[in-house]
């Protein structure tokens, strides 16, 4: 992997562990050479994981909307920032830039954005890993949900096994770099249960 897009937080959250460790992650992709890619604000874990790695010398590629440039939210001192018009063009340019995909704490913007990447992998429109930090266990019931998915039978067990989950941050990008993705299709009958 040479760059991964981070999803997350424009707020910094309740527990000073999720600026840690958005911290942290940004310092250990610079440490793998490994480019960022996430949507060029300076507020929240997105400021933090950017910072972490601009702190170690990485590169920063911020694609942000215009219309948040002008709330003056737009990271300064990025590699580089890439204007877009909407909100989809960015999530679109995000993908295209990146070889896989991180999901730190965040709101519905962060599960929008993320669950989008996931969905257009389940339809092999790529094959990219997919990925979430689980922070303090931040994503426990979101992982109990996508397994509630499978036993109801609106999820493939294989298609679940696409989501990458640690809450370490080393074996995650072990996992992302060890990511096969699957090759049959997504729909589920009855005879397939």
């Amino acid at each position: 992997m040479k760059r991964v897009t981070v999803f997350c937080g424009s707020s910094i959250g309740t527990d000073d562990s999720y600026k840690t460790q958005a911290t942290l992650l940004g310092q250990t992709l610079a440490k793998h050479n490994i480019e960022l890619v996430y949507g060029g604000a300076n507020v929240g874990l997105m400021g933090a994981v950017a910072d972490g790695v601009l702190s170690k010398g990485g590169k920063v590629i911020g694609v942000l909307p215009k219309f948040l440039k002008t709330k003056e939210i737009a990271h300064e001192n990025l590699t580089e920032l890439i204007l877009v018009d909407t909100m989809h063009e960015r999530k679109t340019t995000m993908h295209e830039l990146c070889d896989g995909v991180i999901a730190l704490p965040g709101g519905f913007g962060t599960l929008e954005e993320f669950f989008e990447m996931l969905t257009w992998g389940q339809l092999g429109l790529h094959q990219k890993p997919i990925a979430i930090l689980n922070i303090e266990g931040f994503y426990d019931l979101l992982n109990e949900f996508v397994q509630t998915m499978v036993d109801k039978g609106f999820l493939k067990e294989l298609n679940q096994q696409m989501l990458l989950v640690s809450d370490n941050i080393e074996e995650l990008l072990e996992k992302m770099e060890n990511y096969k993705a699957p090759t049959v299709g997504k729909w589920i009958t009855k005879e397939t249960l």
